[in-house]
């Protein structure tokens, strides 16, 4: 860079947590070598999850994707999304194949989360607890209730609350006391409304605060609440 020419334009940063479905935004990029090219569309999802992508891997179980039907090809990767006043809300990423209007970028606020992790630790930490994840709904509790023929789990986990079908014998949620079949209500005292509100709040060598209901046919109600607090690790690999 030439410092004589600074301080060089640059674009203002968003903030994609407060988007929501069909706000207008335009992708800037040169997609098929097409310098300068400006497409438009609005967002169709703001927490697309990597699983629904059929994107596998520990490290990618945290990545929630901004959908949107403005058009993204090879060529616009790394190029902004911004919204109607110009601020940069996405890093556009990727469209799903053989279909239109389908594509993909990753949200600026955790884009912003990865560049501060990079300053100041040269590289991303990411946390690990090892355990598994069910997001919890009317049908899947009352699968549950019905299958093992008790009032378990009860019926506040029908609202996002999040099932743990494993936990890894020896990993951190492990040593911390959280168990298999245990669903988790509430992290650090806020109504858990789904998997992200799990994961979102773990950072590696950072206490957090589950409250968790556990089967328990020796009670009256068929389970007990108790609060587990747990220390997630640095991810390695994966």
């Amino acid at each position: 860079l030439d410092e004589k020419r600074a301080p060089y334009p640059c674009v203002k940063l968003g903030q994609s947590d407060n988007l929501r479905a069909g706000e207008w935004v335009v992708a800037l990029g040169s997609p098929l070598h097409l310098s300068n090219t400006v497409t438009v569309g609005i967002i169709s999802n703001v927490t697309r999850r990597a699983s629904d992508l059929g994107m596998g891997g520990a490290a990618r179980a945290r990545m929630a994707y901004l959908q949107t039907d403005a058009a993204i090809n090879q060529g616009n990767s790394g190029g902004p999304l911004c919204d109607l006043d110009g601020r940069v809300v996405g890093v556009n990423t990727m469209k799903a194949l053989g279909a239109d209007g389908v594509s993909f970028a990753i949200p600026i606020d955790e884009a912003r989360r990865v560049v501060t992790q990079l300053l100041d630790h040269g590289r991303v930490r990411r946390p690990y607890l090892g355990m598994k994840l069910l997001e919890l709904n009317a049908g899947i509790c009352e699968s549950l209730r019905t299958s093992t023929g008790t009032p378990f789990p009860p019926k506040e986990c029908e609202r996002g609350a999040v099932l743990l079908p494993h936990v890894h014998p020896g990993a951190p949620a492990d040593r911390c006391g959280l168990h298999s079949g245990d669903v988790i209500v509430k992290v650090n005292e806020k109504d858990v409304t789904g998997v992200q509100s799990v994961l979102d709040p773990l950072e590696p060598g950072k206490k957090v605060h589950f409250e968790v209901v556990r089967r328990d046919e020796t009670t009256r109600k068929g389970f007990v609440r108790l609060c587990v607090v747990v220390q997630a690790e640095e991810m390695r690999g994966g």
